[in-house]
């Protein structure tokens, strides 16, 4: 096991891009399968496949945002596509949590692909399977590694603003929260870390992480006044200047969100967290060794996140337009 200095040493050395793709594996459950959709919409992987590329291809940004989509929704009532319910005069949906707020993005690529998959097979496809599609999709375009998504889900009819405030970690989360309320969802620790590597991809706002690179002691100096100098030290200036969350190749799926990690350059101060003298350490170190380690477990913690309380059978529904109910 290197040392936390040696890891230190390691800062400086090349970037080595392993092309290993993990496929992931699982068997199909009583509720959920991989081949659900094989005989009543077998078009479907085309369809979202083609709308999430040209996407990604418009905006590299947009393969994190739609994989962040998926994140919170599964996170509040499960995978179901609470998040992308609009709200209405009578209704509150979750867009305006604070976690969501001004923060969550890509709704309009979910509803192209739902358009697209409507003229492939209508009233088929819910749009919490195509959530988890496209969060697999924008992985798997971003370089990152490839499994077969468990289907099966439904759209629920409701949505949740206390969940999402009270579910999703915040980027103030220290070690034992993260662990916490990843738990509550029936993750690991490990499922944790291994997921939190979705931040090798994706930009995060100022006001997110303003108070690590002002506050904390725990980041590279250097790092620390680099983002500095786009991010105001007073609140309410600057809040929405972003910074990328893995600053030496945002828009690449690979292991070098870990690595920043160990040179203390994590952006969020519950990025840092994850190497602070804890109990994640080795697992981080273990990234930084076999990039291949962390695209197996980053699979195994996708596919078990959708699994979390999926509405299946004769519950929910599957919805017309992805931001209201039918």
């Amino acid at each position: 096991m290197a040392t936390r200095a040696s890891a230190a040493r390691k800062c400086s050395s090349g970037i080595i891009l392993l092309l290993l793709l993990a496929a992931g594996t699982s068997s199909a459950t009583a509720q959920l399968s991989t081949g659900f959709y094989s005989h009543s919409c077998p078009g479907v992987y085309d369809a979202v496949r083609s709308v999430t590329k040209a996407a990604i291809a418009r905006e590299q940004r947009m393969g994190a945002s739609i994989l962040r989509l998926f994140f919170h929704d599964c996170f509040v009532q499960g995978c179901d596509a609470s998040l992308l319910l609009d709200d209405t005069s009578s209704f509150q949906g979750e867009k305006m949590a604070t976690p969501n707020n001004g923060s969550v993005r890509g709704f309009e690529v979910i509803d192209d692909i739902k358009t697209a998959v409507e003229k492939v097979c209508p009233g088929v496809v819910s749009c919490a399977d195509i959530l988890s599609i496209a969060a697999r999709d924008s992985v798997v375009i971003l370089g990152g590694p490839n499994w077969d998504v468990k289907l099966g889900r439904r759209d629920s009819t409701t949505a949740s603003f206390s969940g999402a405030n009270n579910n999703i970690p915040p980027p103030t989360s220290g070690l034992s929260n993260l662990t916490s309320l990843f738990a509550a969802q029936g993750l690991s620790q490990k499922d944790m870390v291994a997921l939190s590597g979705a931040h090798t991809i994706g930009l995060a706002r100022c006001t997110n992480f303003r108070a690590h690179v002002y506050n904390d002691t725990n980041i590279d100096g250097a790092f620390a006044r680099t983002r500095q100098s786009a991010c105001p030290r007073t609140s309410g200036s600057g809040d929405n200047n972003l910074a990328p969350l893995d600053l030496q190749t945002p828009t690449v799926f690979e292991n070098n969100y870990y690595k920043n990690l160990v040179c203390k350059k994590g952006l969020l101060h519950s990025d840092q967290e994850l190497f602070n003298g804890g109990s994640t350490d080795a697992q981080v170190q273990s990234y930084i060794s076999s990039q291949s380690a962390f695209f197996a477990d980053f699979v195994t913690g996708m596919i078990k996140m959708g699994d979390i309380t999926p509405l299946t059978g004769s519950n929910g529904e599957i919805r017309k337009n992805c931001r209201r109910i039918n």
